[in-house]
């Protein structure tokens, strides 16, 4: 749940950790004047204080701080079950490979190189929170079902998980925070299953989808206890919205779905961006592939 202080503000909320007061200056700017709200600190000390009370959308956190650096920061926010979810982006000037893995490592999902170029800034930003916001919606439905969520890199390694995931993993003593995904266990494309050896039985491993950045979104549940699975995603949308989201996996356009459903163009593609979120995908062919995951039920759509 949010802070009751969230309610004071209008927008997206964007904690900036920066002790350079030219460069916090500069994105405090470029933030405001896109429609953010701007909370700054100077230092990680101060970042974790502002969090005692407001839960932002994402951090910009600078790596290299005096007292507590950004990566020693962001190891404490993602230790904290009630901030972990927030999107962490370090802005850096180090650029050496190790230091981008030490930032990944710590929990961070991007960066960006200083000096910081304001349309990449607000173009990685805006990906983010929508990523962000769409995790948090499939978190609540797919826990509530007894399934968990994990989303992979294109490296295979996993970046997030629900709560649900998490449990289920150490209950079965399978930790895959440090290292890449066998391949076996990964499904290879979306709708598929696969099933992997824990300490208590097997858990079920479910190809959700895959993003545009090569992200592979997996539903994981006790095996027996994923029959469900199918039926998550159709909760998160309206029956206006899965009608649409079932022509458009017949390879119909958004002129051809607003006739069928007496719709304007303009409407339709409100409705797909809605469902781009929900489903967490950012592209149709990636749409058109979840909803034959999911057995969307076509037959009163026959023309």
């Amino acid at each position: 749940m949010p802070h009751l202080n969230n309610l004071l503000y209008n927008g997206p909320i964007v904690l900036v950790v920066d002790d350079v007061p030219g460069s916090l200056g500069m994105i405090h700017e470029t933030l405001e004047t896109a429609g953010y709200t701007v909370l700054v600190a100077n230092d990680g000390t101060t970042a974790l204080k502002r969090l005692e009370n407001i839960v932002p959308d994402a951090i910009l956190m600078d790596a290299v701080m005096p007292g507590m650096s950004g990566f020693e920061a962001c190891r404490v926010i993602k230790a904290n079950p009630d901030l972990r979810h927030i999107p962490i982006i370090f802005m850096t000037g180090l650029s050496e490979t190790s230091d981008v893995l030490q930032g990944f490592s710590a929990g961070g999902v991007d960066y960006v190189v200083k000096p910081v170029q304001p349309v990449e800034l607000l173009a990685r930003l805006q990906t983010h929170i929508s990523t962000m916001q769409s995790l948090r919606v499939a978190e609540q439905a797919i826990d509530a079902d007894g399934a968990g969520l994990i989303v992979l890199d294109n490296t295979r390694r996993m970046i997030w998980q629900s709560p649900r995931a998490a449990r289920l993993l150490l209950e079965a003593a399978i930790d895959i925070s440090q290292r890449p995904l066998p391949l076996d266990w990964i499904p290879s494309d979306p709708g598929q299953h696969s099933h992997i050896s824990g300490k208590n039985g097997f858990l079920c491993l479910r190809h959700l989808a895959v993003s545009s950045r090569q992200e592979v979104m997996l539903m994981i549940a006790e095996c027996g206890g994923h029959e469900h699975i199918d039926g998550l995603a159709k909760l998160l949308l309206t029956p206006r919205e899965t009608e649409v989201l079932s022509w458009l996996a017949k390879g119909k356009t958004n002129r051809d779905i607003g006739e069928i459903l007496e719709l304007s163009p303009r409407t339709v593609s409100k409705h797909l961006e809605h469902i781009f979120q929900k489903l967490g995908v950012e592209t149709r062919s990636a749409a058109a592939a979840m909803a034959t995951t999911l057995h969307l039920d076509d037959s009163t759509h026959r023309i």
